[in-house]
This record gives structure tokens, sequence and C-alpha cells, in this order.
């Protein structure tokens, strides 16, 4: 994740923005979720600290008067976050799609809350770039992407076809993508103007939180020049 990173000095821009929300809480099937505090006690896997999946919950739960001292948070990758509420070692997951459509599908959890539930058309995923390709290769960074908005077309157009692509590479069972495509919250974009918002706001959270020492601007995030340049092409 970016903000942290900048923060501690990475040289680098968000030049597009790649996804919002699409992350999911999965519990384990016997466990009954109604609200929020009905998390208390619980084991949550989730990713790193600093991780959008891991800021957007931490929120989450301050935003509904839940302690996160009253919570066992789990830092897990996805795979082993998987294989934990599997092996019912952790009560639920946090995790993006398609895992929470892959653990839905095997009986060994439900999504109760969707990240956009959770804070609606949060940023997710986004375009980096480092600030000496920015300096010495401007054309590149705008090449990069007019690439990324012509996949980022083609997969909102194609996802029956964009589904057996991403599977061949990752080995998940297609039908098991495909269902993530159904239920998941998400939405695949590349204009970076609409993550500003939302990641300013991330910044804030992670300072908050105590990950970050400074509140980040958008000036020190962004530079949407090249997107604006080739969008407007």
């Amino acid at each position: 994740p970016p903000i942290t990173a900048i923060a501690q000095g990475l040289d680098a821009k968000i030049v597009a923005a790649v996804q919002t929300q699409g992350s999911d809480l999965v519990l384990r099937p016997e466990i009954n979720y109604t609200a929020p505090s009905d998390l208390r006690g619980l084991t949550i896997a989730t990713f790193p600290p600093g991780s959008i999946q891991d800021t957007v919950f931490r929120k989450f739960l301050m935003d509904n008067n839940v302690s996160t001292d009253d919570v066992v948070i789990k830092e897990m990758g996805p795979g082993d976050a998987m294989t934990a509420i599997t092996a019912g070692a952790v009560d639920g997951v946090f995790l993006p799609h398609p895992g929470p459509a892959v653990i839905e599908m095997e009986g060994n959890g439900r999504s109760v809350v969707s990240s956009g539930e959770m804070w609606q058309d949060h940023a997710c995923c986004c375009l980096l770039v480092s600030g000496e390709l920015i300096r010495e290769h401007p054309e590149m960074v705008k090449q990069i992407i007019r690439t990324h908005i012509k996949a980022t077309e083609y997969l909102k157009e194609n996802q029956n076809e964009s589904a057996g692509i991403f599977a061949n590479k990752t080995g998940y069972d297609l039908d098991k993508v495909k269902y993530s495509f159904e239920k998941w919250d998400g939405e695949w974009i590349s204009d970076p103007h609409l993550e500003i918002n939302s990641t300013l706001e991330f910044a804030k959270v992670h300072y908050d939180i105590g990950n970050i020492d400074t509140v980040l601007t958008e000036e020190d995030l962004f530079d949407t020049r090249f997107y604006d340049a080739v969008t407007g092409e």
C-alpha cells in the first residue's frame, strides 16, 4: 500500500486508480452475526497493518464503537487466512475477492459484511509509479496509463474471458472466480480523481491509528497530470 511507504520516504505517486471496495468479512458458518458488536472476542485474520484491509477493518470497528483491543486481529496473507478459517484456527477473515467467494463455495464460511458497507466507495488498488520514472520517462508513464485504461475497459466488457485468464494465471477454479465476480461489491476503475477523497481519508486514518507520523496531502500522494493528458488526447 502506497500511503505508509510514501510517508516513510518512498519517491512515488499514484497516477491512476484500479479498484474500489471488493473485500468481505467472512465468518465461520456456526458463528452468529447481527451487528459489529458480535465481533468482540473473535479472532479475525486479515492483511498486515498498513494494508487496505487492515485499515478498513480497524476503521469499521472504531466507527461502531468496538475497540480493536476487543478483537484479536491476526496478520496473514490470503492463502494462510483461507487455510486458517478452513481449519477453524480463526473465527473469520477479512479478505479481498476471490478469497471470500472461495471460502463460501467450499462451505467454510459466509460473508456477513462487504467492505463497501464498512466504508462506501473506499479506494483499494491503485497504479503507482516511481518519481524517477515520472521525471526521466514521462512518455512511458503515459503509455502505461493508456495500457491500463484499455485493460480496465476490456475487463469490464469481457468478464467471462477475464475470469478465465485470472483462473489460468492463479490456479483458482474457474467456477469460483466467476462466483467471485458475481458476489463482490468492487468496481474496476482507472480515473485517479475518483480515489482522491477516499485516499486522503485513508491517510487520516493511518495517522489516527499511528501507522504514519504526518497526514499526507493530495500533492504528496497523487500526480494526475498523466491521466488527464492521456484522456484528453
